[in-house]
């Protein structure tokens, strides 16, 4: 999304007032990270706009951490701008931090899926172009082999194809600052702009009837 368009939900929202559809959107509330209990690992999901990405893995128990940032293409360092602006081949991205011991990376995969259109190949929800796309970041050759069987899962519950590509992990550019926790530092507008994004409501008409095996 630019900040144009980003400036003026945030207007429309402070003019109108949050509606009751509003106010019920997922603000990303009972945040369940806690300290490791030993060694982590990471996992890096790139799931249309990371706000929203981050808000839903903060939820997750077992993770330790959350990063918006961008990967995937390949200028150094870009900006937010540049990522929305430019070709720089860039995904908005989430790197989870998680406690292996707690939640595995296929859990991780799996619950990502449930929370994004994997079939939409043009973005997500209202955010369109290429860094608002969907794709998972592998770092070795056991999240890949997860991450291809919980997408092979997702493709039969939904009976349609799965456009995420599953990539191997490079660079990794954290987002500004004024992104991190956005949730949690500007809860009204965001709660605005995901409630007018319709995020939770394409999840819910995707994945509302997908089949689950017995």
């Amino acid at each position: 999304m630019t900040k144009f368009v980003r400036a003026v939900l945030t207007a429309l929202a402070l003019a109108t007032g949050l509606t009751a559809g509003i106010l019920s959107a997922d603000a990303g509330g009972d945040k369940a990270r806690q300290a490791a209990t030993g060694p982590t690992a990471t996992a890096i999901f790139a799931g249309g706009c990371f706000w929203c990405v981050e808000s839903d893995f903060d939820k997750v128990k077992g993770v330790v951490a959350t990063q918006s940032g961008y990967t995937g293409g390949h200028v150094a360092n870009p900006t937010y701008q540049q990522v929305s602006h430019e070709n720089t081949g860039h995904y908005e991205a989430v790197k989870v931090t998680y406690d292996p011991a707690r939640v595995s990376y296929r859990t991780l995969v799996e619950y990502f899926f449930r929370h994004v259109d994997p079939t939409d190949a043009g973005g997500q929800f209202c955010d369109r172009g290429e860094s608002y796309r969907t794709a998972i970041f592998v770092g070795d050759e056991a999240q890949r082999e997860a991450a291809e069987a919980a997408k092979a899962d997702a493709a039969a519950a939904l009976h349609e194809a799965i456009v995420t590509p599953i990539e191997t992990a490079g660079p990794f550019y954290p987002a500004e600052d004024y992104h991190q926790d956005y949730y949690e530092k500007n809860p009204l507008k965001y709660r605005y702009y995901r409630w007018n994004c319709g995020r939770d409501a394409r999840v819910e008409e995707v994945w509302g009837k997908a089949h689950t095996p017995s």
